[in-house]
């Protein structure tokens, strides 16, 4: 076998920064995704505890109780810890749960604005980038 010999699967082309980036956006795609998971999580448990932690900023249009929105930052963290420790395994589905999970964050922050406005914008910014690294991903065009 020759000196030479590399496994380039996974590893960009030298001088390719655009498969350098995407792959870099994709890594660190997942570690967001399993750190807001995480938060996601710390985020339900205080929502199903304490039901005043959050205050209301005004009246929204959509509205649900505390419990409600403590179940849902719940399951999504979850999910999102999972799908994000997937995606930093290398892992097909996670790929294309991250990015379908990153909208449904989007939407789902948007709703919680009333409750933590600055985490909700904060949130969506970070799922707009998860969508984009993932997308933008070669070694998604497998897929």
């Amino acid at each position: 076998m020759s000196q030479n010999t590399q496994n380039t699967a996974h590893s960009p082309r030298h001088g390719d920064s655009t498969a350098t980036w995407s792959g870099g956006g994709t890594l660190f795609a997942g570690v967001l995704m399993l750190v807001t998971g995480v938060l996601g999580i710390v985020e339900g448990i205080v929502g199903l505890a304490e039901n005043d932690v959050y205050a209301r900023l005004g009246r929204y249009v959509f509205s649900f109780d505390l419990t409600t929105w403590g179940w849902i930052h719940l399951i999504l963290g979850i999910i999102l810890a999972v799908t994000g420790w997937g995606i930093l395994s290398d892992a097909q589905w996670a790929r294309v749960t991250g990015i379908a999970l990153a909208a449904l964050n989007i939407v789902l922050q948007f709703l919680f604005l009333p409750y933590q406005p600055v985490w909700a914008v904060f949130s969506m910014a970070i799922s707009v980038f998860v969508i984009w690294a993932l997308s933008t991903d070669r070694t998604m065009s497998a897929v």
